[in-house]
């Protein structure tokens, strides 16, 4: 089956080849003919599968008729991460670059000036992370009632990020009658709840096994001691055939820290994380894409919106908190086909989320030296108590010395202090007879 197969028009189909794609993915086989009849969708696949093309490409050819009209967007999709958000806009510019689209991008971390204008110009296509959105409904910039096609992208990290009621909220400004599109990798009760009540008779496409890892994708499983992590990661980036990687901390602070280390280490690493503006984070992301630095290490934050071919491993710096995470974390290598490598560093604390993640995927993760590593952390461990006693034993040796404090017991000249002998001679003063009583001393001194 091939791209003209499915129903799209010629002018997309010339962009479609531009692109260098000649044969759809089976989420866009599955998607894009479901989408161009109009239909309520559930999409269920894992990163890399092109899933964004799957409702991009429909979306074009149903937009070409019809004008936009101001501050009335004729179709939402809503992402949760602007990163995610800009790699569908991207889609759109190089897909609908044959067809007279107008898209608007409303992300947070931006002045609201140049989005504004842009809605008071009318567009056809908004592409929206919920907060911004309802920040700017709520100032009376948008209208959604002129809303006639909705995608809600990747409904599970929505989830995570505590999105669901916002998305919620925005669902029930839309019209009733518009066509939803829902994408997630993994359907959770909550997901099949959203996807229940704002959904009508959606048509499901399932092309993998929700949460299953791609089986170009090479998992590997590196045990350490949490002491040892940044020096096993240096180790094994010298030692493996590493392109260019994605290094994924559960912390902002590590992010930090780690990009920090590998810099002195003399790697080429730059970071993403939540703390950096949009400008910042847009710019390190394009020198990653540019090859001028080939270790980018992030936060979850840029998990699931990182889109760059040919991206040779992924490491996890940190066991992901949540198991789904893992997934769409090492989703970001093996990509459209290509073999990738995704190395988790754990520790003995990490066996239960290990455990988790080996239930979500159904298979265990090969272990790397897992036997060495395992042997060498007791040796290195009992190698401590040996350090303990030898100090130990230091401070008694030097304790020992008190012999020579035995200037006290030269200070026993206390013993002095035993005059009593001469307070003795009162009884032979006293014998004379002539004074029964106490005799002082001055008298006892005068008589001697």
């Amino acid at each position: 089956m091939t791209f003209a197969d499915l129903g799209l028009s010629d002018q997309l189909l010339r962009a479609v080849d531009d692109s260098g794609y000649t044969d759809p993915t089976p989420i866009q086989r599955g998607a894009i003919p479901a989408v161009l009849m109009g239909k309520d969708l559930i999409g269920i696949a894992q990163t890399g599968t092109g899933k964004t093309a799957g409702f991009v490409l429909p979306m074009i050819d149903i937009l070409a008729q019809g004008r936009s009209r101001a501050r009335m967007p004729r179709s939402l999709i809503l992402e949760p991460t602007r990163e995610l958000a800009a790699q569908v806009a991207e889609n759109f510019e190089k897909y609908g670059k044959y067809n007279k689209l107008s898209m608007a991008l409303l992300i947070g971390g931006v002045q609201m000036g140049d989005q504004i204008k842009a809605l008071e110009k009318g567009v056809d296509v908004l592409i929206a992370t919920p907060g911004r959105l309802l920040d700017l409904f709520q100032r009376g910039k948008i209208l959604m009632n002129g809303c006639d096609l909705l995608v809600i992208d990747e409904a599970d990290r929505m989830l995570d990020m505590g999105f669901i009621p916002d998305i919620e909220e925005i669902c029930s400004k839309l019209p009733t009658n518009r066509q939803t599109l829902l994408f997630s990798a993994t359907m959770p009760p909550p997901i099949q709840k959203l996807a229940a009540k704002f959904l009508t008779d959606p048509k499901r496409v399932e092309v993998a096994r929700p949460a299953t890892a791609n089986v170009n994708i090479d998992q590997r499983l590196v045990l350490v001691k949490a002491s040892d992590k940044r020096e096993t990661l240096r180790k094994i980036i010298r030692d493996e055939d590493v392109k260019n990687a994605i290094i994924f901390c559960n912390r902002k602070t590590t992010v930090r820290e780690l990009t920090t280390s590998l810099k002195r280490a003399r790697l080429s690493a730059g970071q993403i994380h939540g703390d950096m503006d949009q400008s910042s984070r847009i710019a390190e992301l394009d020198r990653f894409k540019q090859n001028e630095i080939n270790i980018l290490v992030a936060s979850d934050v840029a998990a699931r919106g990182l889109d760059v071919k040919g991206v040779s491993h992924v490491f996890n710096y940190d066991v992901p908190w949540q198991p789904d995470d893992y997934v769409h974390r090492i989703g970001r290598t093996g990509r459209a086909g290509a073999k990738g490598v995704a190395i988790t560093l754990a520790t003995k604390d990490d066996a239960e989320a290990i455990a988790a993640i080996e239930k979500l995927v159904g298979t265990k993760i090969a272990k790397l030296g897992a036997g060495s590593s395992a042997d060498e952390q007791p040796a290195k461990a009992e190698d401590k108590p040996e350090r303990i006693e030898k100090s130990d034993k230091a401070p008694k040796a030097k304790a020992e010395p008190k012999p020579r404090s035995e200037p006290k017991a030269k200070a026993e000249p206390k013993a002095k202090a035993e005059p009593k002998p001469r307070a003795e001679s009162k009884p032979l003063i006293a014998a004379d007879g002539e004074w029964n009583g106490p005799l002082p001393d001055f008298l006892n001194v005068s008589a001697t």
